[in-house]
Formats: C-alpha cells, sequence, structure tokens
C-alpha cells in the first residue's frame, strides 16, 4: 500500500514536472487594464481574467474562434513540456487552464517556446479609445516569410503536428466592436507585426526573403462590449487602427529584444545582413582558403568580426542586399542588377583600397558570390598587411 501510494506520489510529480507547471504558484500582478482587468503572471504562464463579459476572438485550437462566453485568455511556456503532439495539444491546453484555476470550457489559451519573463507590453490611447498589446515572440529560430515551402500537409486529419506558438500577441481593445471590425483588427494587427519584423530586417530561416512572421504565431483579440464607445473600423485610416499597428510594433520589437536581443544594434551587421541568403563565417572561411590559400580560422574569424560592423562595408552590404531583394521581386532587371551591383562593389572596394569583384551575370547565387568575394578580398587584405 505504501509502494503504490508512493508510485502514484511519484507520477503526479513527473506529470506536474512534464506537462503542467507545478502547484502552489504565486500570482505576480503585471498590469491593470483600462477594462479593469489584470493581466499578471503564474508559473510558465501570463494571465488575463475578465471582470466582466469579453468578446474575444482567438486563433487558439481551444475554444478558439469567436466567442462571448469566455472568463479569460492565457499566454504558456510549454518549451519544457514533453509527448506533447497534435493528437494531445488540446489536452494540454485544458490541463494548464485546470492548474491556472481556470475553467477550460471558459478559457482560450495559446502555447509558445517564449518565456513569460520575457513579456512586453505597450499601451495607448486616444480620448476614450485605450489599445494594449501583450507579446512574448521570438523569431530567430522560426521565422518565415508567407509563402515559403511548407513541411506538411495532412487533409481530412484533425490531430495534425504541433508547434508551440512563438510570437503570441494578446490585442485588447477598451471599446465595444461587432464580431467582423475585430476580425478587421486581427488583420491590423498582424501586419503591424510584419511590419516590426521588417523594420528589423529578420530574415526568414526557409527561404532567403525577410520574414513577414514565425512559422506559428498565435493572436487572441479582445474587446469590452460594456464599453460606451462603439467602433466599427479597425483598419489604418482609424485611430483604433492606429493604436493597433503603433502598440503592436512597439510590443512586437521589445518582446523579440528581451527574448533573443534582436534589435537594430544587433542588425547592424554584415553577417546578419547576409546570413538570409546564405551567407556566414564559415561560407566566408571557406571562400576564403579556395581564393587565397590556407589561413588560421580564429585569425580569419577575428579580422572577420572588427570589418563586421565598418560602416562603409555594412552601408554597402545593405544597399546591395536591397538590390537583391528588388530584383527578386521583379522591380529591377538584370541588368539593372548588374550595373548597380558593380557601381556599388566598385564604390566599396576603393573605400578598402582592393580591386573590386566583377559582377557578369545577372542571377542572385553569383551575385552573392561577388559580395562575399568583396568581404574575402577586404578580409585578405587585413590579415597581410
Amino acid at each position: 500500500m505504501k509502494l503504490n501510494l508512493k508510485l502514484g506520489l511519484l507520477l503526479v510529480v513527473i506529470f506536474c514536472y512534464n506537462v503542467v507547471p507545478c502547484f502552489g504558484s504565486e500570482q505576480v500582478k503585471l498590469y491593470t487594464l483600462s477594462t479593469g482587468d489584470t493581466v499578471y503572471r503564474e508559473d510558465t504562464s501570463v494571465i488575463i481574467s475578465f471582470e466582466k463579459p469579453r468578446n474575444v476572438l482567438s486563433t487558439s485550437r481551444l475554444n478558439g474562434g469567436y466567442r462571448d462566453n469566455l472568463k479569460a485568455v492565457f499566454n504558456h511556456d510549454m518549451k519544457n513540456a514533453t509527448g506533447v503532439d497534435g493528437a494531445t495539444y488540446l489536452d494540454y491546453l485544458q490541463g494548464v487552464a485546470k492548474h491556472l484555476g481556470l475553467n477550460p470550457a471558459r478559457a482560450t489559451g495559446m502555447g509558445t517556446a517564449a518565456s513569460m519573463e520575457n513579456v512586453a507590453i505597450q499601451s495607448e490611447s486616444y480620448q476614450t479609445l485605450t489599445v494594449t498589446a501583450i507579446v512574448t515572440g521570438g523569431v530567430e529560430g522560426n521565422g518565415g516569410r508567407a509563402g515559403d515551402p511548407a513541411t506538411y500537409f495532412s487533409p481530412g486529419k484533425k490531430t495534425t503536428l504541433h508547434k508551440p506558438g512563438t510570437i503570441n500577441i494578446m490585442l485588447v481593445i477598451d471599446a465595444d466592436i461587432p464580431s467582423g471590425t475585430m476580425t478587421r483588427a486581427l488583420v491590423t494587427c498582424t501586419e503591424a507585426k510584419t511590419a516590426a519584423l521588417q523594420e528589423l530586417m529578420a530574415g526568414s530561416k526557409y527561404s532567403n526573403g525577410l520574414a513577414t512572421g514565425s512559422g506559428t504565431d498565435q493572436t487572441m483579440v479582445i474587446a469590452n462590449p460594456g464599453s460606451p464607445l462603439y467602433l466599427e473600423d479597425a483598419g489604418k485610416h482609424s485611430k483604433l487602427g492606429e493604436l493597433i499597428g503603433r502598440t503592436v510594433k512597439q510590443a512586437v520589437k521589445e518582446a523579440l529584444l528581451r527574448q533573443t536581443g534582436l534589435s537594430p544594434q544587433k542588425q547592424h551587421s554584415v553577417l546578419r545582413r547576409m546570413n538570409r541568403f546564405g551567407v556566414t563565417e564559415e561560407t566566408l572561411y571557406q571562400q576564403y582558403l579556395q581564393e587565397y590559400g590556407m589561413i588560421d580560422k580564429q585569425r580569419f574569424s577575428t579580422s572577420l568580426r572588427q570589418l563586421d560592423k565598418e560602416p562603409a562595408l555594412l552601408t554597402g552590404t545593405s544597399l546591395y542586399v536591397h538590390l537583391l531583394d528588388q530584383f527578386q521581386w521583379q522591380l529591377l532587371s538584370g541588368d539593372e542588377l548588374t550595373q548597380a551591383g558593380n557601381d556599388l562593389l566598385l564604390l566599396t572596394a576603393g573605400k578598402y583600397h582592393v580591386s573590386p569583384p566583377t559582377l557578369a551575370v545577372d542571377e542572385l547565387e553569383p551575385s552573392v558570390r561577388a559580395w562575399s568575394g568583396l568581404v574575402v578580398k577586404v578580409v585578405a587584405d587585413r590579415v597581410n598587411q
């Protein structure tokens, strides 16, 4: 009997550790919304419990879609969970809700691999309207561009592959808005997230394009039907749309900074600007070996890292990368790419007093290799001085 009791307790502990946060957790108040609802953190979740009726539009598997009968929403860090897949993900979210003291039938939640300690909250107001964005996220491991190659297709299957969300957004609008306007708010919110990623020049991990989000982003829009302020437009021409754009962009940038350090300063790098085209320290080192012969890798790396943030090379790289983007988007012809690319190669090479590589073919791969060749040539000149 004692053995069975000990075994049962052990199984509870294992389940608690692997599936839901452990019991006896402390609630930490993070923010009081203009609606009167409190945003708080408990264990590895950020929760909003509703004081009064709220309308919610959610992308969640748990009570997702449009709902007007929910009592709470949550965002949960599940990176330490084990054994969770498409077949068990809904059960997992229900278990998290129960642990948090929420009724699983009256809550909706999102899973993520981002830490709740890195949550960003941004709020802005105009007259009696207040909009608040509550965001966790990372994009450097799972960033993707709309239209990138997919990884699975499961027609007719309800239990598809599950991955926890990366950029998760709770958007709280302290106004009474109809369900169609909530959907429009979701569109504006998504545009704002993408604008934040574009302004950071965050690259896709699945193509050489700029990321428009991660592959697993989730969003909730929460509106206040009890508000005396009634609005029917959440597009970019409306003040509501403006506040959505401003709060979401700011919160997404702050969340990415907190989670992975992604920032304008971090992106101020030749290697990071060229990374989405397959250019890395290792590929440059191999190109150096092919063109200039053996060099100690540490010596090469030291010289490359010194060059990495130099304004002359960085600004030239930034302009060259934009040429490559516009060529791929068919905004520049092959002849225009070749002419402007050679002009930039000549200009930047002149600043470092080396002879420029020549771009002779209006194709992406030779164009990337030409600029890589310039970087390698500057490194070679430095190490041989």
